[in-house]
């Protein structure tokens, strides 16, 4: 059931699912999905007896746009102030693919003191390069110009690997249907805003909670080099390679990416407030 909160001067949707008895996870989804990104995740942690917070990113979903220019500090303000709209008080495990992972690393740069451990999925911790810049912003014009269609067709097989269009039609479709249906708005606002990334290194060096480090092995926008320095960065991590799939292992092998998830999960330490 999606749920809809006045946070941080803007209008967030989510879900809210599951049972308090293990971790409380909140799950952030990429650049241009929603909520929906993380439907196989949601249903078997909340089986597993955790409860999972997937909100709507400002700009995406069914959440409130705002035009103009969307920061990772923006994101992970959100994201706190859900927390505290919710009065989820405990330390969480935070988790998130490619932009998502992004954000999650602003969170635990920005209030570490809520985190109980992390997952990392797709994404990577270095600062984005002048060239970069131009294209994110170039990308942020072109969506605004011509919409979600045309970039959302030349981009699927690589968010997605060749063989899973072919194998399974229906991930395919979800994921066409979550990038037609993002805003153009709140995706160039996005894409502005990560043109201006700052490099995440230090962050990762100073963690002091566990971390779940995963990645599709033929994933060419993050690469499995880009999650092998994650891991040997972060003081507590382990790396998880998912075999035949692409940008979006979570949604390609949901059982290979679910059964790392659980069982990083069913390792970590006690609960603290």
């Amino acid at each position: 059931m999606l749920h809809t909160a006045a946070v941080n001067g803007i209008t967030l949707t989510y879900e809210d699912t599951g049972e308090a008895d293990g971790a409380t996870v909140l799950l952030v989804h990429g650049h241009p999905f929603d909520h929906t990104m993380w439907a196989p995740q949601t249903a078997a942690l909340a089986a597993a007896g955790h409860r999972v917070i997937v909100p709507d990113l400002r700009g995406y979903g069914a959440s409130q746009v705002v035009p103009g220019t969307t920061r990772l500090e923006d994101f992970a303000a959100d994201l706190a102030a859900l927390l505290d709209h919710l009065g989820v008080a405990e330390r969480i495990v935070l988790g998130g693919l490619s932009m998502g992972g992004q954000i999650v690393m602003e969170c635990a740069r920005r209030f570490p003191h809520r985190l109980r451990a992390l997952v990392l999925a797709d994404t990577f911790a270095h600062a984005e390069t002048p060239g970069g810049r131009r294209a994110r912003n170039a990308m942020a014009d072109r969506l605004l110009r011509e919409g979600m269609g045309g970039y959302t067709e030349e981009v699927l097989d690589k968010m997605i690997a060749p063989r899973t269009i072919a194998a399974r039609p229906a991930v395919a479709e979800h994921v066409r249907r979550m990038m037609r249906g993002t805003p153009p708005e709140g995706a160039a606002a996005a894409l502005r805003g990560r043109a201006e990334r700052p490099d995440y290194s230090a962050t990762l060096a100073r963690l002091a909670v566990p971390a779940l480090v995963a990645v599709g092995r033929d994933d060419t926008y993050t690469p499995v080099a880009d999650a092998e320095f994650l891991r040997d960065r972060i003081p507590d991590a382990r790396l998880t390679v998912i075999e035949d799939a692409a940008h979006l292992p979570n949604l390609e092998q949901p059982d290979a990416f679910d059964a790392a998830l659980t069982g990083f999960l069913s390792a970590l330490p006690e609960r603290v407030g």
